[in-house]
């Protein structure tokens, strides 16, 4: 999986976007913990057992002012704290809205 630059933040293929870029409010569902490349490091093999697993739901719920770090996050049915640059490899495939 490669990571790009896009005007939301980190990208990792349409519509796939790191964690760490996301404001209060976001919905979306875990895609990944970081790259296929590389092996795990000790901090991506903690956010899987945390629950950033494959299909989990995370919302956004608040951020720390005035630098946005640390935000409060929900995967599943767990909230924790996040630093940003902790979050940086959990990508996550932003929810739709539903129109009537």
């Amino acid at each position: 999986m490669d990571a790009v630059a896009s005007p939301a933040g980190l990208s990792l293929e349409p519509g796939f976007v790191s964690l760490a870029a996301l404001p209060p409010g976001t919905h979306g569902r875990v895609v990944s913990v970081g790259t296929s490349a590389d092996a795990l490091s000790a901090l991506e093999r903690r956010l899987l057992e945390f629950g950033f697993v494959n299909g989990e739901t995370v919302e956004i719920l608040a951020e720390a002012r005035p630098g946005r770090d640390p935000f409060v996050v929900r995967v599943g049915h767990t909230t924790l704290a996040l630093r940003r640059r902790e979050a940086q490899s959990i990508w996550i495939e932003l929810s739709r809205a539903r129109t009537p």
